[in-house]
């Protein structure tokens, strides 16, 4: 089987490659991704922003299921934030050096935003949605999450994201620590990843 995947970030589609490897499900980029009209991501939650994804995705690979994604990370402490404005938290808040390094800027400012707050009260999840979409209509969607703590200060340099301020406790590592395949086994996409793959199996599409 293969699933075409709507992204151009290379984090996102080794994730994804990793945890699909195992049910021998190819997943290759969209074909000319950057080329296309973006979707736009104006949904309230992750399964929204998704499914406006996969659908307007999908009708520029005719006949093939097309997957994207909407994940982020919702801390405890901030009401659920950055939730689905993680990609683009800083530059939301006008902070200094988004435009130039989403990933520094956005880690930069949760952590302000955590200054002060204790170990105890620094939970939060990580959530991914995918939507799985064929011609302009979603087939079905899968929910993963991740539970951990935000740390005082990044560990790790592997990952992307907020991936060096997650902790999770059952390792003892950050996700910027974990390997691939320690990454794909615990994180939120892989868990979304294995429902997805699960589905599939059972409704062979």
């Amino acid at each position: 089987m293969r699933i075409l995947i709507a992204t151009s970030n290379a984090g996102k589609l080794r994730d994804f490659a990793g945890a699909a490897a195992v049910y021998g499900v190819d997943i290759a980029a969209l074909p000319n991704f950057k080329t296309l009209p973006e979707a736009v991501e104006d949904g309230l939650t992750f399964e929204a922003n998704a499914r406006k994804k996969s659908e307007h995705y999908s009708r520029y690979a005719p006949g093939e299921l097309v997957l994207a994604d909407d994940s982020g990370l919702a801390v405890d402490a901030l009401g659920g934030a950055p939730g689905v404005y993680s990609a683009r938290y800083a530059a939301m808040e006008g902070a200094q050096g988004a435009e130039l390094d989403a990933d520094a800027a956005n880690n930069a400012l949760l952590l302000r935003k955590l200054a002060g707050v204790g170990d105890e009260s620094r939970t939060g999840r990580f959530v991914c949605v995918l939507s799985l979409a064929r011609d302009g209509r979603e087939v079905a969607s899968f929910r993963g999450e991740a539970l951990g703590r935000i740390l005082h200060a990044a560990q790790g340099g592997g990952g992307f994201g907020y991936d060096p301020l997650f902790y999770f406790p059952a390792l003892g590592k950050s996700f910027a620590e974990l390997s691939a395949e320690e990454k794909a086994a615990v994180s939120h996409r892989g868990a979304a990843v294995r429902k997805m793959l699960e589905w599939a199996r059972g409704n062979n599409p």
